[in-house]
């Protein structure tokens, strides 16, 4: 307060007062960048909130999963997941009915058809069923199809099996 040293009086106060107005000037600065993160993250707020929109506000639960899966990094594991979930959504109804998704692995989706006849019509519409998966879920989920038939009943059953030719060795 090298300012006030020779001032008496009002003019004393006067230089206290600007000094400590600088001071608190310059400690809110340092608050106001401290209080806020450094990964771009929100302010916590003090006080009554007031009758506008505010942070503190309750959220709807969307909203707040959709933040979550964002800060974690799930949005590839949900999207995959649709594709399980809501498979009729994402291909149709039609489609839907005649097959089913198998496993998704590394951006592969292998899909069964109820006959031959229905994957042999799936191979020929991949590329759209791509572009419908795509828009549903989002690119690069599912990069590339596989499609098969039904899976050919399996003759190995029970504990003890006896390998041979299956059931046709017993007609001739």
């Amino acid at each position: 307060m090298d300012a006030g040293a020779g001032a008496a009086g009002p003019e004393l106060a006067r230089a206290v007062l600007d000094a400590a107005k600088a001071r608190r000037a310059e400690a809110a600065k340092t608050r106001r960048k401290s209080a806020v993160s450094g990964d771009g993250g929100e302010r916590r707020l003090r006080g009554y909130s007031g009758p506008g929109p505010d942070p503190r506000d309750p959220q709807p639960l969307g909203v707040v999963l959709e933040r979550l899966m964002k800060a974690r990094g799930w949005q590839q594991p949900a999207a995959e997941a649709t594709v399980f979930g809501a498979w009729e959504k994402v291909v149709g109804p039609e489609i839907a009915q005649h097959s089913r998704p198998v496993k998704l692995e590394d951006g592969e989706l292998t899909v069964e058809a109820r006959s031959t006849a229905w994957a042999t019509q799936l191979r020929l519409l991949a590329g759209s069923l791509l572009k419908r998966i795509a828009g549903e879920v989002g690119h690069n989920v599912v990069r590339k199809l596989h499609i098969h038939g039904p899976a050919a009943p399996s003759w190995a059953k029970g504990p003890r099996r006896v390998r041979g030719r299956g059931p046709r060795d017993t007609y001739g």
